[in-house]
């Protein structure tokens, strides 16, 4: 069993169109824009929503005809990841993989770090510090 507590931190999914999910979700949900990211490494555009009284985050996440991360759209497979935040990335990886669970992608940008495992169904868990 993993000795951390990581904390359910937000949901990504997978957007077809970056600008009209953003303005789905501002307007008629009334959430409001928290950050944007551009994340190079993968030609990813990450824009970060949380609902006016703090609620979780949900994370759009776009990525450019040609990235290795971009897919047909298809009904019911929306999800790109789900996020825990944990207190050492390091530390959790070498856990995880003592456990069986392998780091199947690690990413960098900027002062940030994030690492990618899967779960049982193949549904990927962002792991963050």
């Amino acid at each position: 069993m993993i000795s951390m507590k990581p904390k359910f931190s937000y949901t990504g999914i997978r957007v077809k169109n970056l600008d009209e999910s953003v303005k789905f979700y501002t307007k008629l949900l009334a959430m409001k824009e928290a950050g944007r990211s551009q994340i190079e490494e993968s030609r990813g555009q990450a824009v970060q929503l949380v609902s006016e009284d703090g609620g979780p985050t949900l994370e759009l996440n776009y990525y450019a005809k040609g990235s290795k991360f971009d897919a047909e759209y298809a009904v019911g497979e929306g999800i790109d990841h789900l996020a825990f935040q944990v207190g050492d990335l390091g530390k959790f990886k070498a856990e995880a993989a003592k456990a069986g669970y392998s780091v199947i992608l690690e990413m960098k940008s900027g002062n940030g770090q994030w690492a990618y495992i899967q779960d049982p169904n193949g549904i990927w868990l962002e792991i963050f510090s």
